[in-house]
């Protein structure tokens, strides 16, 4: 099945076009460098520290992975990898860096041992400490370097020695410095600790795992192995608990007090020299959230700002912030719009859509934003990057597509996507002039890809549709291949090339490709965000519908012959069609699916369905193995091809186990694909290789192409 080199070949080598794509910017506060991570080539997984001299060009490594393991295979440790997995990082070598204030050292891990890199001599050393090492991360100052080991926060001087633990675990359930596992899967807090402007303290958050129940997750293809013990939070049971405590340098201790009975989840921490530091604190229901400032001479809080909603309240990257006159940066669900807010007054409005906060400085704010809900003539599936003060919004991105930017001082780092062109130009930026490139060694894809991006039915749901290469109008009407993410945070319909690779691909296997992001994923407004709230089921089916119906009036759709695919969220939505839809939908390829929403986490589940204890019924309803679930009639069962990673941790294998036993108690046939050895992620080249092929077997199969 891996014959020549094909698409399905090289999308598994080079991890989805990903290596050799610079990433992960840093920019000197002199405007003199720019950091990054990039592998040397397009299918190289060791990712290399680099630094670009803007003022010669000159660019170079600053750490090799090879040069520095001496050829050495990486070793990483069952939490290393447990963090990359969070992080769905599927690279190795340098994966991620800190860097001090003056952006002059930077400090990473490898091979769990902890390394500094001079970023301008472009030298690197190892630093002899216990490990294995989790993100370590230096002072502002640059004298010392803080990191994780056995549970403990420790620091150690950057020249190397004096090496001492801060703070350290009292138990096996307790960790120093880390982010428990919701915190890392779902608010996209992947830190635990935080350096004071001085370099003399650190705010170390201490969460304690046991009262999370424990799961057990075996591999099958090794029953001589153990099980790994998972301390799983699932909806309605206990998660960690998690505190908060100031450490000095000096040996001293403070512990930070807050409401944790009513505000038990720490999302988000920000200490910069602009105020003091802020703690954004949630409910367990996430409906009520406040931001704390802290006094570090007590530890005592005070409530800054507020928040209340009926649904729920999102989290963003970048916020909270302080600018430099001391105003608090956040973003909020305002008149209907989701806004920048800077001290009291709203800076944006609603022909914006606001995605993160990027920079915050002296007179500005840096954000990336969508179209809003009153934009004029809405760009389906496009980012910019907007500077914004008092005096109004300036759109900086100057292209069409997908934007992104680091910026310190007067450099900014864009990064650009492009429907019409494959892969992320990156351009160095002073003062708004273009000074310089960032290469990328990323391959060029074997195909390309010719989205059309349009809006569907009477609700304007963002699509792509993708048709064969070389397809011409009067060729007559195609199958079908519904190829959705279609769940929250997951936007598929995006203005970016390699976004609709593979989606290319299957059309090109003679489907008609559409893809609908409709409610629930993040587009246009919060009021569509927030429309699955309790009813994952009916709103994410009821839009593909009705994109499909809608689409099928103006595009060479043959709504007899239907299929769709999905992993995750998508998995637990092309299940959900078949299911309940057999007289739209005639096949579905369920990848990793969250068959029953008990199993699946407490940050995330909670948030859209609540305590299961409180509301049974909104998870029997949303569940595909309860009788809701099953609820067409059985001789209208459609083929269904299930897939799961046996060591996936995330949406463990037990969802589809569970629908695999309520169909089969229903006399509904379907076929289960078991991947041993196989995470959330499916990183391994030959079963993601392999994997598209298998689907695209088994869908002709279905719809009777073959």
């Amino acid at each position: 099945m891996t014959g020549q080199l094909s698409f399905p070949r090289q999308h598994a080598r080079t991890q989805r076009f990903s290596l050799g794509a610079p990433r992960s910017f840093g920019v000197s506060p002199d405007g003199s460098r720019v950091v990054f991570l990039r592998s040397r080539t397009g299918t190289d997984r060791a990712n290399v520290l680099w630094v670009l001299d803007l003022d010669t060009g000159r660019e170079y490594p600053a750490a090799d992975p090879v040069v520095l393991l001496g050829g050495a295979d990486e070793e990483l440790s069952a939490e290393e990898r447990a963090r990359r997995e969070r992080s769905r990082e599927g690279s190795a070598g340098v994966v991620g860096y800190a860097v001090d204030g003056a952006v002059e050292l930077a400090a990473f891990a490898l091979s769990g041992r902890l390394w500094v890199a001079e970023l301008r001599s472009g030298t690197a050393r190892e630093l002899p400490v216990p490990g294995p090492v989790a993100d370590p991360r230096p002072s502002p100052d640059g004298r010392h370097v803080a990191y994780v080991a056995g549970g403990a926060l420790r620091v150690v001087a950057a020249e190397g020695g004096a090496d001492r633990a801060l703070a350290e675990p009292e138990n096996s359930t307790t960790t120093w410095g880390l982010a428990e596992f919701v915190a890392a899967e779902e608010m996209h807090r992947l830190r635990g600790f935080w350096w004071s402007p001085d370099s003399d303290a650190l705010l170390a958050a201490r969460a304690d795992d046991a009262p999370v129940q424990r799961w057990w997750i075996a591999d099958p293809a090794h029953p001589a192995a153990a099980p790994a013990e998972v301390a799983y939070p699932a909806a309605g049971t206990p998660n960690a608990t998690v505190s908060l405590a100031l450490l000095g340098l000096d040996g001293t201790r403070t512990d930070i007090e807050w409401d944790r009975e009513r505000h038990p989840y720490l999302a988000r921490v920000h200490w910069s020299a602009d105020g003091p530091p802020v703690l954004l604190v949630q409910s367990r229901d996430q409906r009520s959230q406040a931001y704390l400032g802290v006094d570090t001479a007590t530890g005592a809080t005070r409530v800054l700002h507020a928040d209340e909603d009926p649904k729920w309240l999102e989290l963003f990257d970048g916020v909270p912030a302080w600018t430099p006159d001391g105003r608090l940066v956040r973003i909020a669900d305002e008149g209907g719009a989701r806004v920048l807010v800077v001290g009291d007054r709203a800076l944006t409005g609603p022909q914006l859509h606001v995605l993160s906060v990027l920079d915050v400085a002296e007179g500005d704010v840096l954000i990336a934003a969508a179209a809003g809900p009153e934009a004029v003539d809405p760009e389906t599936g496009q980012a910019h990057v907007y500077r914004v003060n008092e005096l109004g919004v300036e759109r900086l991105s100057d292209a069409s597509g997908r934007h992104s930017a680091v910026r310190s001082g007067e450099v900014t780092v864009m990064a650009s996507a492009s429907l019409d062109t494959a892969g992320t130009r990156v351009r160095v930026l002073r003062d708004g002039k273009p000074i310089a490139d960032v290469p990328s060694y990323a391959e060029t894809p074997v195909l390309a890809s010719r989205a059309r991006l349009t809006r569907a039915g009477a609700r304007g749901i963002p699509c792509a549709v993708l048709l064969p290469t070389g397809h011409r109008a009067g060729d007559g009407p195609l199958p079908v291949l519904m190829d959705p993410y279609g769940g929250p945070h997951g936007q598929r319909v995006a203005a970016a090339h390699n976004a609709h690779l593979t989606s290319q691909w299957f059309a090109d296997q003679g489907f008609a490709v559409v893809v609908a992001d409709g409610r629930g994923t993040p587009h246009t407004s919060p009021a569509w965000e927030k429309a699955v709230h309790e009813d994952f089921a009916g709103v994410t089916l009821d839009d593909q519908v009705e994109a499909l119906l809608a689409l099928a009036e103006d595009h060479p759709l043959d709504l007899g012959r239907v299929a769709i695919r999905g992993w995750s969220y998508g998995g637990y939505l092309a299940a959900l069609a078949v299911l309940r839809r057999p007289d739209v939908f005639h096949a579905a390829v369920a990848g990793a699916p969250v068959t029953d929403w008990r199993l699946y986490d407490t940050h995330y589940t909670e948030r859209y369905l609540g305590m299961p204890q409180e509301r049974p019924e909104v998870y029997a309803r949303n569940s595909l193995v309860t009788d809701a679930g099953l609820s067409s009639p059985a001789e209208q069962t459609r083929p269904l091809m299930i897939v799961h990673g046996l060591a996936d941790d995330n949406v463990v294998a037990a969802h589809t186990l569970r629908l695999s036993s309520a169909l089969l108690a229903a006399g509904r046939p379907h076929e289960v694909l078991p991947l041993s050895g196989v995470t959330h992620m499916t990183p391994q080249e030959e079963v993601a290789e392999n994997l598209l092929l298998l689907q695209v077997d088994f869908l002709k199969r279905s719809l009777g192409m073959v």
